[in-house]
């Protein structure tokens, strides 16, 4: 059968062999957790675990999922008068070599942010970027090394449902206007706009013990670049999922799937490559106010449209081998 053959059917059934063990394995855990903590409040209570259960939940709506997944978003928002600083770094590594000889392909997009809620569930961001590059004898790509201002953005998110132990489904969506100075791939100086809409979905598989999230994108980006005048058009869907348990008292681990696919055109035209990441998410808070988020992403599977590619392995017109996400953030 050729289904049985497919590449990237094997590829989700190993991704979802993968989910499926983890979830079993953190819900054993929670269960063994659950019932010990039920003998020592039923000790404590005379057997009738009140305290318990309050407890228990007044900590699971500490977890704050925006940050939780690695490269996917969580759907929290924050409350009314909160604020956050974040740094994030997201490096891309690795494309097609051209010709003999070693080739490099390393790129940095920082981003530098301020947050703030102005009223319960509804955020606003700032963002400031840096696009530090170096790429030499990579396919259809000039020789570049250099380290500049990359733009800026607002980002506005509103959360329609929050997760807790009784409703455990957080939804939200988010817009992301930006303007940006060079262009992501080819690395040439131009002015494109972009409008990411991101929605953004996480639901409480095991309270206070699994979480799952979602997000499905779609980013269209035109402008022209600078010098020559050409005209740059394209857009980018994106679907990712990411399982993280809880397996210390601040940290939590789990992997994550992305499915991108690459377009010439604002309206999702012509698809010129897709790309199926997997690799591991870990978010750890240091303290109440500050945490960690740390993602890596191997590209497993992917193709490109152009006949010169199609028996090649990957999708690297448009993506990269490696991802590497580093987001650091404090709240006030």
């Amino acid at each position: 059968m050729t289904g049985s053959n497919n590449p990237a059917r094997r590829v989700f059934q190993a991704v979802a062999a993968l989910f499926a063990l983890l979830v079993v394995s953190l819900t054993v855990q929670a269960k063994q957790d659950n019932k010990g903590g039920s003998d020592k409040a039923d000790q404590a209570t005379g057997g009738k675990g009140d305290g318990q259960e309050t407890g228990k939940s007044d900590k699971q709506k500490d977890v704050d999922t925006e940050h939780l997944f690695g490269f996917t978003e969580g759907a929290d928002a924050g409350e009314k008068g909160e604020q956050e600083v974040v740094v994030d770094t997201i490096t891309r590594l690795s494309k097609r070599r051209d010709g003999p000889g070693s080739s490099t392909y390393r790129v940095l997009d920082t981003r530098f942010a301020y947050q703030f809620n102005p009223i319960d569930r509804f955020s606003v961001e700032f963002s400031a970027f840096g696009n530090l590059r170096r790429q030499r004898n990579i396919v259809d790509l000039d020789d570049k090394s250099f380290g500049t201002f990359d733009g800026v953005s607002v980002e506005l998110k509103y959360q329609f449902l929050k997760g807790s132990a009784e409703q455990p489904l957080g939804l939200a969506i988010e817009v992301r206007p930006r303007f940006a100075r060079v262009l992501p791939i080819e690395g040439n100086g131009a002015n494109i706009f972009d409008m990411e809409t991101l929605l953004q979905l996480d639901v409480q598989v095991v309270p206070d013990k699994i979480w799952y999230g979602s997000n499905i994108s779609f980013e269209p980006a035109a402008g022209r670049q600078r010098g020559s005048g050409e005209g740059y058009r394209s857009s980018t869907f994106l679907w990712s999922n990411a399982v993280v348990g809880q397996i210390a008292e601040k940290t939590f681990l789990g992997p994550e799937v992305r499915y991108l696919r690459g377009y010439d055109g604002i309206f999702l035209n012509r698809l010129e490559s897709e790309a199926l990441f997997i690799g591991p998410a870990l978010h750890h808070r240091f303290t109440e106010k500050a945490w960690l988020t740390l993602a890596y992403g191997a590209q497993v599977w992917g193709r490109d449209t152009d006949p010169v590619y199609t028996r090649r392995a990957l999708g690297l017109n448009q993506f990269e081998r490696h991802n590497l996400r580093v987001k650091f953030g404090m709240e006030f």
